[in-house]
């Protein structure tokens, strides 16, 4: 009896939270620092509010280095997390417990050197962006996390990379094959990211070059997370270049940013006509 009231009282607390808009401070802040969320239709940005107001109540974070974390700080990253989770049916990255911050680059230990179904995506002892672990921490440097969101046609995002991988580990695993819903969708998932998956491999290996970050031929799970970088902020590129896997994207994550681009630049012309 008791996990059904802890179920239906988390859900009746989401409800209230979702319906819940942001400040008029704070919208003005995420539209600032989060120029993406511009783009957005006047539905898409309420629900990314409501999943803003969720992701802030449920989920904690952390200054690290010496950072004075902020609401700022807070808003930005959240705002970013959360535009994955639009139009999807979601639990709000259920094994995500912190989000740790540092001001700029750190080095990840050499005891977080582990991959795939372990604890974090670390290939080697390094400065680093950021990290997300299967379980419980996602870590990111604000310096990136902020130039990231301020940038959004340069295909490199810090909190979509690390919050694919969350996504990629809701099933247990971090290996480029996040939970589709249903079975008949893994087919064509792994047809499509596994063939350019290894069309980026072959060029990386033989010093071609891809529109397609590099680092996306580490393993599967980092390409998915580039490919997830790639399709929100050059969308319009990736369907154009890469088709089937935009379109794969697009009925995962029920989004089309090509389309939302477009219809602003439309906009835009219109303005300077």
């Amino acid at each position: 009896m008791r996990p059904v009231l802890d179920f239906l009282f988390k859900k009746k607390r989401r409800e209230e939270l979702r319906n819940t808009p942001l400040s008029d401070a704070d919208r003005a802040l995420v539209e600032r620092n989060v120029p993406y969320v511009a783009r957005l239709s006047d539905e898409d940005r309420a629900e990314l509010e409501g999943h803003v107001q969720v992701f802030l109540a449920e989920k904690s974070f952390e200054g690290c280095g010496g950072l004075e974390l902020t609401g700022e700080m807070r808003l930005t990253i959240a705002a970013q997390a959360c535009l994955l989770l639009l139009h999807r049916e979601s639990d709000y990255y259920p094994g995500l417990d912190s989000i740790l911050v540092y001001p700029h680059a750190y080095v990840a230990p050499a005891s977080r050197q582990r991959l795939g179904n372990a604890n974090a995506i670390v290939v080697a002892d390094q400065a680093r962006l950021g990290e997300s672990w299967v379980r419980g921490v996602v870590v990111l440097a604000w310096d990136h996390v902020k130039g990231g969101a301020s940038n959004i046609h340069d295909g490199h995002n810090v909190v979509l990379h690390e919050f694919a991988h969350q996504l990629d580990a809701e099933d247990g695993a971090m290996d480029g094959a996040p939970d589709l819903g249903k079975r008949s969708l893994y087919s064509a998932w792994a047809h499509t990211l596994g063939g350019e998956y290894a069309e980026l491999l072959a060029r990386v290996e033989a010093h071609r070059p891809s529109d397609i970050d590099a680092y996306g031929a580490t393993n599967p799970a980092e390409f998915f997370a580039v490919v997830t970088e790639a399709f929100f902020e050059k969308g319009a590129s990736l369907k154009r270049k890469h088709p089937a896997l935009y379109d794969v994207l697009a009925e995962f994550y029920r989004q089309d940013p090509a389309a939302v681009q477009a219809a602003r630049s439309s906009a835009d012309d219109a303005l300077r006509d």
